[in-house]
């Protein structure tokens, strides 16, 4: 994929440490496949997961699960789709990293719970009896890039209870219902409020029928640069008062691209600017003024080129 259809940011951590939070925008052409996260993953310290520290490959459930939960700073390089039962937990300072276009996890998924610093990469996830991936508990600085997830039983990337500083990007979602939750549930704003800060960045979201992300009391949260194709039943939901900034993505045969309240939840505001509909209805927005400012600084991909770099570079095997 040509360098200029990737966004944002590769020297994201340095500026944050060099400017105490605040990114330097960097051109879209600087940028190939991102060594760094985009967005709120850069933020609080950055995201560098294993890195530095040892490398080790896995093959098995037994030998992935140990992996996983030991307390080393460490690459775990998945070779391989590992059969799995159950979630298995993620310590801090990992980077769960899949080897080639098909290795992964069926059966089962990863939580992260309590946690800093974790990445998780280039992973097939097939058929899982929970979540894919879970985040929660005060879990920060998370990078979930290039992933292909699909059939699973309940949420394929879920984040909540006062999680924080998480970048979601470039990862292909299929044949599936509720695809990414962001607050559990309405009653748990004494715990989210204040936290729950997401960027979500070049995904595809395929097929897929609801919750692009769902939103509950996280204030701000950045939807950038996404496709949106084939949506059965609405692509971002904001509610509980959350704040949700829905920018520059691509809305193909959607009905509903966004909506301010959903299922028994109280509204949420949103604010759209330059999105792309094609065949797709019209975006409900609400209290616009009320959404947070995003805190760092970026250069957005034009909204009609959306389409053509996610679908090239979204998934697996594009690393």
């Amino acid at each position: 994929m040509s360098p200029s259809r990737r966004t944002v940011l590769a020297a994201a951590t340095a500026s944050v440490l060099a400017a105490g939070g605040t990114l330097a925008a960097t051109p879209l052409a600087a940028v190939a496949a991102e060594s760094s996260p985009v967005g709120f993953a850069g933020l609080n310290g950055g995201t560098s997961g294993g890195s530095p520290g040892t490398v080790v490959t896995v093959t098995t459930a037994a030998a992935l699960k140990s992996a996983l939960s030991s307390g080393t700073s460490q690459t775990v390089r998945v070779s391989g789709l590992i059969a799995i039962s159950g979630m298995y937990s993620v310590a801090s300072n990992k980077t769960v990293l899949g080897v080639g276009s098909g290795s992964g996890i069926t059966g089962g998924g990863l939580t992260l719970s309590g946690v800093r610093n974790v990445i998780i990469r280039n992973l097939v996830f097939r058929n899982a009896g929970d979540d894919s991936i879970n985040v929660q508990e005060g879990t920060t600085n998370v990078w979930i890039d290039h992933n292909d997830l699909s059939n699973g039983y309940d949420g394929l990337i879920d984040i909540k209870r006062g999680s924080d500083f998480i970048t979601v990007s470039w990862n292909h979602l299929h044949h599936h219902d509720k695809s990414m939750l962001l607050g559990h549930s309405d009653d748990n704003g004494s715990q989210d409020l204040g936290h729950l800060r997401v960027t979500y960045v070049h995904n595809w979201f395929d097929g897929t029928n609801q919750r692009h992300p769902r939103v509950r009391f996280a204030n701000p949260v950045h939807v950038l640069n996404n496709y949106y194709s084939n949506i059965g039943s609405y692509g971002v939901a904001s509610t509980e008062n959350a704040g949700v900034f829905v920018e520059r993505n691509y809305f193909e045969n959607v009905a509903k691209p966004t909506v301010t309240q959903t299922g028994d939840s109280g509204s949420g505001n949103l604010k759209v600017l330059n999105n792309y509909r094609v065949n797709s209805g019209a975006e409900q927005v609400r209290n616009g003024a009320s959404v947070a400012a995003i805190p760092y600084s970026y250069t957005p991909e034009a909204n009609s080129s959306v389409k053509a770099t996610v679908t090239a570079g979204a998934g697996t095997g594009r690393i």
